[in-house]
């Protein structure tokens, strides 16, 4: 009798969790990940190292194959870094119709010091900052290694843009003093132009009087980042507007409500208006 009891007992309870898991488990469920892009890897012979990039594709991508886009080269490209909310912009601008449908090429870093400065004088910043100084090998990579990989892989058409800011600001002014035919458009947000006592600026009315390149299109912008930034932007912005013939199209846009931290994505956004206006 006691076995016959337990028995029915262990029965009515199996029956119960049984149907309790019945419940829970009804809704059919299932997860998978949500993929914002690809990430490429590629062996630089310029920089002889790997270097990881971080590539986001329209959402039609693959679907229409004749199509061929702009492409929007971001330093500080690392998903921990600015990849994530710039690619968000384009998608985002591209469906309210700014700018064109574009390929986002983020560069991820490995030493942003290094990469993004040129050869200093100031003692002190050799000693805090010893690998600093080997932006010529970067800007190589860029032209010998990247851009070609990127074209090669990717139905890009003419039209490439950078995005820089602080140290990458620096960087991408670099490159518009001294190759700027390497983009069409250039993003140049609060860039560090005091590195090496001001040096690049202080060069950059003769380097622009033998730019030959036609057609670009240059955004420069600063916030609320202390009066060195502020004026270095602003002289720079002069230098170009003066020097400039009539193949460079500058604007310069100071924007006082945002600082350091939160210049980029909010200047980005109106850079993304300004370069693609409609005439």
């Amino acid at each position: 009798m006691k076995h016959l009891t337990f028995l029915l007992l262990f029965v009515a309870l199996f029956g119960s969790v049984s149907r309790s898991q019945d419940k829970t488990t009804s809704i059919q469920t299932s997860t998978k990940p949500f993929s914002l892009g690809i990430t490429d890897e590629i062996q630089s012979a310029e920089l002889t190292e790997k270097r990881i990039l971080n590539i986001y594709l329209p959402e039609d991508y693959d679907q229409d194959t004749k199509t061929t886009y702009p492409v929007i080269y971001l330093l500080d490209g690392s998903a921990n870094e600015d990849f994530i909310h710039i690619a968000g912009l384009v998608q985002y601008c591209t469906m309210i119709q700014t700018m064109p449908k574009s390929i986002v090429v983020g560069i991820a870093n490995i030493d942003r010091k290094r990469d993004f400065t040129f050869p200093t004088t100031v003692q002190q910043d050799l000693k805090d900052f010893p690998t600093t100084g080997k932006s010529e090998k970067f800007m190589t990579f860029v032209e010998k290694d990247l851009q070609p990989y990127i074209q090669q892989k990717y139905r890009t058409n003419a039209s490439k843009t950078i995005i820089g800011q602080s140290l990458g600001g620096l960087f991408a002014t670099e490159v518009l003093l001294k190759k700027p035919e390497l983009f069409n458009n250039y993003v140049i947000i609060s860039p560090s132009l005091w590195w090496d006592n001001e040096s690049l600026l202080a060069k950059a009315p003769g380097l622009l009087k033998s730019a030959s390149a036609k057609n670009i299109k240059v955004y420069l912008s600063v916030g609320t980042e202390g009066k060195v930034m502020e004026n270095d932007a602003a002289s720079l912005a002069a230098v170009l507007k003066k020097s400039a013939n009539q193949n460079f199209q500058v604007t310069f846009n100071p924007m006082p409500a945002e600082n350091h931290l939160t210049i980029l994505h909010n200047s980005t956004y109106k850079a993304f208006e300004v370069l693609n206006a409609k005439k």
